[in-house]
Formats: C-alpha cells, structure tokens, sequence
C-alpha cells in the first residue's frame, strides 16, 4: 500500500472516531436530560448522523487536505505530529461545545448558535459563573476530560513512513484528482446530500418531533450555520401593504377619551418565574398578589432567556430571529420604548439590575430605550450583600430599590430585573433552612426570591405614592426545571406569570382568561394610563379583542390564536393543536382542521412579513 493511500487511511479513521464522539455525545445529551423528551424514535440518532456528519466534515476540511496535498513534505514525523495535534485541540473545542449544551439546553431550550456565544456582555457573566457551573455540574466536566483523554488515546498516529524519493507528473496527477474527489464527497455531507437546498437548523424536525429536534442536531453545526450567516432577517412579501395591514397592523393609535391619570409605574421582572414555579407552595406573596391584581393566567414569554425579556417588556418588540434583538445588528434601531414615551409625559425613568454592569448588555440597550438612569451593582449602595457570583442579593438590592424610588420626583417609571433565582441559585447563608427546597433545584431561591418581594411592598405600603403607582409584574421567562409533564411542550415551555397590581383600584382585579404576551405591557401600560400616542407594536393592550401571541424558538415559529397553537417552520405549517384541550400536544389537526390551519397560518405569514420588513427597513416607529 502506497504512503499516499496510508495516508488517507489515518485521516478516515481519525474522521469516523470523532464522529463516533458526536453520537455517544447526543446519547449523554439524552439520558441526563431525559425528561425533555418524549416519543423518541430510532430516526432521531439515524437524523444525527447525517448532522454530525454535516458539522465534523466542515470542520476537518483543512486537515483532509494537510493528509492528501500532493508533496513529499507531509511525510515528515513533525509534521504528521503537528497536523495530529491541531487536529485533536481543534475537534475536542467543538465537542466541548456539545457538552455544555448538555446543561445550557436546560436553560434555552435550543443548541447553543454564534450570536448566543459571542453576544457582547455575555463573556463576562460566563467567567464569573464558569467556577460554579464547574463545582455543580462537576459530572459534565469529568466526562469532558474523560472523553478528551480517551480520543487522544485513540487517535490513530502516523507510523513513520519512508520518503518516496521522487513523484512523476503521474502522480502528482493522480493525487490531485484524489484530493478533488475527497473534497467533493466531503461537500457533500456538509450539505446533507443531494437535495436542492443544504441542510438548516431546522430541519432538525424531519427526523423526530418539535420536541426533539435539540437532539438531532449537534451544538458545532448550529454553531458553523450561524457563523457566517449575515442576514439576521430576511425581508418577505406574502400579501401587498394593503392585504397586509388589513391582517395585521403593528401601529396601534391610543385615543383615549379622558385624560392621564399620571400614575407612576413600576416593573418588575422575576428571574425564572415560570408557571412551574408558582402556586406550588414556593411563592406564597406572589400567589396572595395574584388574587389581588388583573391577572393574566394564559401569559407568555416572547423568548427563552433574560436576554430577549427586556426589549419585549420594554420596548414591545419580541426576538423573531436566533439573535435576541438587544445583541442583533438591528440593536440600535430607532424605537419609541416605554421610558421615551413616559420621559414626554414628565416621567422620571431608571433601570435596575442587581448583577454586574454590562452584564447581558442592559445597561446598553437602557441607553438605546431611553432611560435616564441605570443602577447596577456598580451603583448599589447599601448592606454589603454579594452573592460571590452574579451579583447583589434580591431582599438588599430590593431594599434599595424601595429607597431610591421614594426619592423620585413623581411621576416617575421603573424596571427592576431580580437575580437570585439566576443560577447557581445561591442564597443567603442566613437563609439556608428556612425555604422550602421544593420540587427541584431553582425553588428554594424562588422562595427567597418571593420573600424578598413581600418585604419589598411591605416597606414601600408606608409611602404617599404607593397608592398611586401601577405594578407591573412578569418572569423573564420559565426555569429549566419542574416536574409537570405540561411544563416540558412547547406551549408550557412559554407559559409565565403576568399581572397587573393597582393598590387603588379593586374593580381592577380579574383572573384574565386572554391570551396575553410580554409585548402586550407596553400597549397595555398606555392604555391604562390614558396616554394618547401612536406606536409600533407587535403586541396589542389589555382591552384588544386581538387574541394572539408569538414567539420565535430556533428556526421555529410558535403562534397562538384563541384555542389554537400553530406550530410554523420552513415556510411550512408542521402542526396545529388544540393546546387547552389537548394539553400534551398530541393530535396535530393541521390535516383535520385545514380551515383554521389556514387562517392562523395567514395571521403568521402577516406578522412574519411586517417584523421583519419593519425591522430590516428600521421602521419601528411611526413616521
């Protein structure tokens, strides 16, 4: 056998050997996140390997042709031994990858892309909570190092091969043509084969379910297809501008007939108060407060992590894209958020986020919004309270939050975004024992979370302007956690706690049956304030006889009509259920119900075209 030909032997074991690597990855990714999936199929793995396949061939483009470039150079020992030493760094920093997606799925609910690894603000939170992830999910890491140790035991190394003495023009002709076949059959699978159009994240779905498409994929693919992606959005023309806007109009004109009450408002934004959380014995003021306020029990958040909650409360706009809109090439986009509207109105506006400053980029995007102030951790001043990761604890940052408001000139507008319940979920050490650990891990910090809360309106019930203040409360989004069955579709992966407090105004006071989303505050705030204005919005307030909402999970968009959850991808319905009824998801009536399969398809496709032409154009305000 000719060296040229051991060659290319080493490489295609070394290739199959990494591949093996992805597989046995995807079966740890699905055995310690077992309760995320279910009606799993044998065609889930048989769809892996044609992703994994797809992501390891992009990658080891360069070394295949380090194995097979034509020249006598490459047979030297140095080389060969460089060569394998690149080979194993740069493949076992992608597998990384796939193993800290094993637990950061828990939190997204979709692989990990580029945005979501490079967004600005986000490097630092990593670092700083890098030790705990590593002393709590110590396993993973053990199983990393194992892994590594055990691929560099078995790579196959070149055995020293002797130097042919000199190549004829044959053969350098006959290793061209070698290298050019090699790299077209490994173009090949990077596209997935020979269908019209290569492979995407979402198509993840072709083999198994919505449910399991994270299973399917692997994080070096989803990383690759979004590297280089340029366009965040792309612009769509289903219906002309008059067939569009008479489906749906994201210009809401707010006309009301008396005048602005002037009410000061406050938001406050709970770190993983999902609908898993609550009424289960951990949250016992929040679950008093919620029989006391416009309750909105079918409430939504527009995305999956805290990064994307801001700019849907404040500013209306959700993250229809795998990019959250603060971190997007269309972050500084001319909007007409909350603060800018109420600063018009003689509003005093501030942001308050216990964590570092810069952390997840909102002391940026306030600047964006229009706040005046931002209060990080940086601008705390108080009770020493550092929780020795993520930043100040909730009960004294809360308390400073209390004080800092009673010196606001009214009226005055505030968000307040909590973080104790972020993880490694640490709580005071004076606290340990007294919460109840509930069902899972996150609890016990929601409980400390929620008494935080209660102490938090019990000192701010003694001011004059207490009485005269709207509280808006919502989660950012739900927890990885719980134990319901009905927590883990994707419906319940959405499904969060809004309400809307007015200490002097009872008659306020409804369990709200609508269907209600993060987007809905801020139309919905103006209206209750009797603001007269003209906004884009992709939501709609309180009062509409609108019943929507939506929002966006890799690739996939989710849309909920009344009764209805169309489930949208690929310029494709995939399914359609009736979610109250059938609360696990389990009879798709997309064939069964064609009508309403295609009414609420028709409401999508309009909403799709006017986000994203309104966002590509910066159009997000009215001219």
């Amino acid at each position: 056998m000719s060296n040229y030909k051991k060659n290319l032997i080493v490489f295609l074991k070394r290739f199959i050997l990494i591949i093996a690597i992805y597989q046995i990855c995807r079966i740890l990714f699905y055995f310690i996140n077992l309760e995320s999936f279910n009606n799993l199929s044998t065609t889930v793995f048989a769809g892996g390997l044609l992703f994994d396949l797809a992501a390891v061939s992009y990658i080891n483009i360069p070394f295949l042709i380090a194995h097979l470039v034509p020249g006598n150079f490459k047979y030297n020992n140095r080389y060969q031994k460089i060569v394998l030493l690149l080979f194993y760094i740069v493949n076992l920093a992608f597998i990384a990858t796939n193993f800290i997606d094993i637990i950061y799925y828990r939190f997204t609910g979709r692989r990990s892309t580029f945005s979501m690894i490079t967004a600005d603000g986000m490097e630092h939170d990593a670092i700083r909570l890098l030790p705990s992830f590593l002393t709590e999910f110590w396993y993973i890491a053990l199983l990393f190092v194992t892994t590594g140790l055990i691929l560099w035991k078995l790579l196959p190394k070149s055995n020293r091969i002797i130097k042919i003495k000199k190549l004829t023009r044959r053969d350098y002709l006959q290793k061209i043509f070698l290298i050019v076949v090699s790299i077209c059959v490994v173009l090949l699978m990077i596209r997935g084969g020979i269908q019209k159009k290569p492979i995407k994240i979402v198509d993840g779905m072709k083999y198994g379910n919505l449910n399991t498409s994270a299973l399917v994929l692997n994080t070096p693919f989803t990383i690759l297809k979004t590297a280089f992606k340029k366009k965040e959005l792309e612009k769509v023309n289903y219906y002309n501008e008059k067939e569009l806007k008479s489906i749906f109009n994201p210009v809401l004109s707010l006309n009301p007939k008396g005048l602005s009450n002037k009410k000061n408002v406050v938001i406050i934004i709970l770190e993983s108060f999902g609908n898993e959380n609550i009424q289960c014995g951990q949250t016992p003021f929040l679950d008093s407060l919620l029989t006391k306020s416009h309750y909105f029990k079918n409430a939504f958040a527009n995305g999956k992590v805290s990064i994307d909650a801001v700019p849907s409360t404040i500013s209306s706009i959700p993250s229809l894209m795998n990019n959250s809109f603060i971190t997007s090439g269309y972050a500084l986009n001319k909007t007409k958020s909350l603060p800018q509207i109420l600063k018009k109105e003689g509003y005093k506006t501030s942001f308050f986020h216990g964590a570092f400053n810069g952390s997840q980029n909102f002391d940026q995007y306030c600047k964006v919004a229009g706040f005046d102030e931002y209060y990080g951790k940086d601008e705390y001043t108080g009770t020493p309270a550092f929780d020795g990761k993520w930043g100040v604890f909730d009960e004294e940052f809360l308390c400073f939050f209390a004080s800092k408001l009673t010196t606001f000139k009214q009226p005055f507008f505030s968000t307040l975004f909590t973080i104790s319940s972020h993880n490694p979920y640490i709580i005071p050490e004076k606290y340990k024992g007294k919460f109840p650990k509930g069902n899972t891990e996150i609890q016990e910090s929601i409980a400390y979370t929620d008494y935080s809360l209660r102490k938090f309106f019990k000192t701010i019930q003694k001011e004059n302007w207490y009485k005269n203040t709207l509280f808006v409360i919502t989660a950012d989004h739900t927890s990885s956690s719980g134990t319901r069955a009905i927590d883990k579709t994707n419906v319940g992966k959405f499904r969060i706690p809004i309400l809307f407090f007015d200490p002097s105004n009872q008659e306020f006071n409804v369990t709200d049956e609508k269907n209600f989303q993060q987007i809905d505050i801020v139309p919905s705030i103006l209206d209750y304030l009797n603001l007269k204005t003209e906004i884009v919005s992709f939501g709609k307030s309180y009062t509409s006889k609108e019943n929507f909402v939506v929002y966006y999970l890799q690739g996939t968009y989710h849309c909920i009509v009344d009764n209805y959850y169309l489930v949208y991808s690929n310029n494709q319905t995939i399914g359609l259920y009736d979610w109250k009824k059938d609360i696990y998801l389990k009879t798709n009536l997309m064939n069964i119900d064609k009508p309403k399969t295609k009414e609420l398809e028709r409401f999508l496709k309009a909403y799709i075209q006017s986000f994203n032409n309104r966002v590509i154009d910066n159009q997000l305000v009215v001219n």
